[in-house]
């Protein structure tokens, strides 16, 4: 097994942490410090291709595989999580989803304005009511003529005031539970849908946060993604590509902790000497070390199962548990290596630390994965084929022009 990127993924790479350093860099402080969400940085990452980095050329992507899913993900959370959220948002949780089990007409209609930003989307499955326990929803949508009407309100959404399309769920069949559920695209302006921002956030201040309400909204047929009752099996297809993204990002932060963590260790002097060189500091640089190759290893694993077209749902859950509790633990550490410094914002460690917690938590959280790990292990849980599966990548398609 070859473990070195290709030179495709290490010119993404670059162009991942240039971008980070140059663009988000000097503005998150402020925007962290505000909670002000950096729209100015959207054309950008578009004109990048980070927007579309999967999705085949002929839909306006650029053509890249998943492993460069992960790259892109790890530079923009080495920054700062606002960005790398806006990724597995948009593209993990609404444009693949739209990729996988969209029709030919839905993907050509909807995949170029997603992939070169002229449209920003989000996903809208957690309520008020419902969050790990999705079968759990309460939103609703009747048929009536070539329209569905959707009633409820969804919450904790990311990007709920700043998207134009909206993946929501809902209950066609309510007696069903789980296989009742379907999936709609839903857009900006239509009639009786609103939406607004939560405030107070213990981190992640620079992205934007809120709710959907959904008040007989109209959705018209040809938005329906996927067959009636299709809908938990999308959510649970776009959780694994959004859960790949969170791990990826851990491991930017991650390094960004160790990087600086390094840096002042060597700068700090106490009792005439760097602390570096004390073994209490080192250890905890070094379980920094340990934490990031074994997240890599996790990330990289699921990358190139998606890239095979292999099912992952396991292997991304074991690398979304796994790095983002690590992440926490660098960055807590990170502070203590930094002392009271750490704990002020001049420093990236203290805003990790705040935004590595919300990873534990979103896309299943610590406890939910735990347990998904246990029924695999005890042979309780077992993955069945899918009506579509998520292509594999295939560089002559993906990047052959329309």
């Amino acid at each position: 097994m070859n473990f070195e990127l290709n030179e495709e993924h290490k010119m993404i790479q670059k162009m991942v942490y240039d971008f980070a350093r140059k663009e988000i860099m000097p503005i998150i402080k402020e925007h962290d410090r505000n909670h002000t969400f950096p729209h100015k940085l959207l054309p950008k990452m578009a004109e990048q291709g980070f927007l579309g980095v999967c999705l085949p050329v002929r839909y306006g992507g650029a053509g890249m595989d998943y492993i460069s899913l992960g790259i892109v993900s790890e530079g923009l959370e080495w920054a700062d999580s606002s960005t790398r959220e806006t990724i597995a948002v948009h593209l993990g949780l609404h444009a693949l989803p739209v990729f996988q089990w969209g029709t030919e007409e839905q993907k050509e209609r909807f995949l170029p304005p997603l992939a070169t930003g002229k449209n920003i989307a989000c996903f809208g499955l957690t309520e008020p009511g419902a969050g790990s326990d999705v079968a759990g929803i309460a939103s609703r949508a009747r048929k009536e003529g070539d329209h569905y009407i959707l009633n409820g309100e969804k919450m904790w959404i990311t990007l709920a005031d700043v998207a134009d399309r909206f993946l929501v769920f809902a209950k066609t069949d309510p007696e069903k539970g789980a296989r009742g559920i379907t999936a709609f695209i839903l857009e900006r302006g239509w009639s009786g849908l609103t939406t607004g921002s939560i405030e107070g956030k213990m981190g992640v201040h620079a992205s934007n946060t809120g709710w959907i309400n959904m008040d007989e909204v109209p959705v018209p047929e040809s938005h329906r993604l996927g067959e009636e009752g299709e809908g938990f099996k999308i959510a649970m297809t776009a959780l694994d590509n959004a859960r790949y993204g969170v791990a990826a990002g851990s491991v930017g932060i991650m390094k960004c902790c160790l990087e600086e963590s390094v840096k002042y260790a060597h700068d700090r002097k106490t009792f005439g000497k760097p602390i570096a060189e004390y073994q209490l500091v080192q250890q905890m640089i070094a379980m920094m070390q340990q934490r990031i190759d074994i997240g890599e290893l996790l990330v990289r694993k699921a990358g190139w199962l998606k890239n095979q077209g292999i099912r992952n749902t396991r292997e991304t859950s074991a690398a979304k548990w796994y790095c983002t509790e690590a992440a926490f633990d660098c960055a807590s550490d990170a502070i203590q290596v930094h002392g009271a410094y750490g704990y002020s914002d001049e420093y990236n460690v203290e805003r990790h630390l705040r935004n590595s917690k919300s990873a534990v938590i979103y896309e299943g959280t610590s406890q939910i994965h735990q347990l998904m790990q246990a029924a695999y292990a005890l042979g309780m849980r077992q993955d069945k084929p899918l009506r579509c599966e998520l292509p594999a990548y295939d560089p002559e398609i993906w990047q052959a022009e329309a």
